[in-house]
């Protein structure tokens, strides 16, 4: 058993967090900018919460941190009350937040800095996959640090994979959210293809799924997609930051991102028609508007 501290219980570090606790059986610490969201972590899974992310983190072995952007990761650990005033000496932080490559390099000094680990751990698998401990985990940094964090990481994971140095957590989150972007697009214009050419789009799936048209978006989304539902995991709020981050790594490293950046505007399209809290698959309702 670890002291663990988790910052940040929205959708997903509420899960993850209680999965430390009850699966890992770690002492496990939260912190949440809305307190009352805290107080009913610690009431559901038994653990303590703190008033501030220092204080959270304070004593800790495993930090672990999952907001929302830059800015707030910047706010929640090198801020006035942040993270990185209390972390001790060997700790190891873990970033499960969708962020850029250059935050994450930016945090892994400050904390080697101080004498203690960084790893940036962003996730897939959406609300699903960290209500049910089966979130996929691509991890930047030092493996010395990953080889300790790894087995607490496994808490709420199906897969854990460390991908290179500090950033390359990050940069392995867009190339899953480019890929993501294409994938429910084409998906999209199949299903609303099918439609229009007076097909059963039940039996269609049916048939290309068990073909080299399957996929995880068509296995897991087409029937709420088909019904007009879309409110089933990662919202076109966050995807659009996500995509922004790609768009920006890539003007960077000279990648050309021409679908990804078309899909971007159909998402904004989507904003536009007040889908903004809509699942990432309502690029379907953009094409029958």
């Amino acid at each position: 058993m670890a002291k663990v501290s988790f910052i940040g219980l929205g959708v997903m570090g509420y899960p993850m967090a209680g999965f430390l606790k009850t699966k890992g059986g770690h002492d496990v610490t939260v912190y949440n900018r809305t307190t009352a969201k805290a107080e009913k972590w610690a009431s559901e899974f038994g653990g303590a919460f703190k008033a501030t992310p220092a204080e959270a983190a304070a004593g800790s072995d495993f930090v672990f941190c999952c907001v929302g952007n830059d800015n707030d990761l910047r706010e929640v650990t090198l801020g006035d009350d942040g993270a990185f005033k209390s972390i001790g000496a060997g700790a190891v932080f873990i970033d499960n937040t969708t962020a850029s490559a250059a935050i994450a390099r930016e945090l892994d000094e400050a904390a080697r800095a101080k004498g203690f680990g960084a790893l940036d751990a962003p996730v897939s698998g959406g609300q699903a996959g960290a209500e049910s401990g089966a979130l996929t985990v691509m991890v930047g940094g030092a493996q010395s640090d990953y080889d300790k964090a790894q087995p607490v990481i496994e808490n709420f994971a199906k897969m854990v994979g460390l991908m290179g140095p500090a950033g390359a957590g990050q940069l392995t989150k867009m190339v899953n959210q480019i890929c993501i972007a294409g994938a429910v697009q084409g998906l999209a214009e199949g299903i609303h293809f099918a439609k229009a050419a007076g097909l059963d789009v039940v039996n269609v799936i049916d048939v290309i799924s068990k073909g080299a048209a399957q996929s995880w978006q068509m296995e897991n989304r087409y029937q709420t997609m088909n019904d007009g539902q879309y409110e089933f995991g990662f919202a076109v709020d966050w995807m659009r930051k996500d995509l922004s981050i790609c768009l920006g790594e890539a003007r960077a490293n000279g990648a050309h991102l021409p679908v990804a950046a078309l899909v971007d505007q159909f998402y904004s399209e989507v904003q536009k028609m007040g889908g903004r809290r809509w699942d990432t698959s309502s690029l379907l309702a953009r094409l029958e508007e």
